[in-house]
């Protein structure tokens, strides 16, 4: 198992955890809405929610042919998640890369961050952005390549 499903799955099995206890105590209405927002929880801290992602040399390939930015995040991150949620379908239009599963994007990442891995770092026309703003990456995705 990759680290990236290692908090979705210990969300999953504490809610399952305390939705037992509930059914024990004799309430399984409280049981189920509480699985129910830990699965939602889980869901929203794992690797689905976000576009499949590639490689960081993929995605610097594809970036310079047709000019998207690309994003390089990791799963868990509320930052990046805040973006990916912001950028509504436009999301789908943005190259991502997960620094978890690529070492070369997570050393692009250190690189531009004073060897930190600050994620979400956006990288436009070859400048990194660390964190920017939602509406300035959708605004990006609108400038012709």
């Amino acid at each position: 198992m990759t680290r990236a499903w290692i908090l979705p799955v210990l969300l999953l099995l504490c809610g399952s955890a305390v939705a037992a206890g509930q059914v024990a105590d004799g309430d399984p209405a409280a049981a189920a809405a509480l699985l129910l927002l830990f699965v939602l929880l889980a869901g929203v801290q794992s690797p689905l929610v976000f576009p499949k992602s590639t490689g960081a040399l993929e995605a610097r390939r594809r970036s310079a042919v047709d000019g998207r930015p690309v994003v390089y995040w990791r799963p868990g991150c509320t930052y990046c998640l805040r973006l990916r949620i912001r950028l509504g379908r436009g999301a789908r239009r943005v190259h991502w890369v997960d620094i978890w599963r690529d070492p070369a994007g997570a050393a692009v990442v250190r690189a531009a961050n004073d060897g930190n891995e600050t994620v979400p770092t956006v990288v436009v026309a070859g400048r990194p952005h660390t964190n920017p703003d939602p509406a300035w990456v959708r605004e990006q995705l609108s400038r012709p390549a």
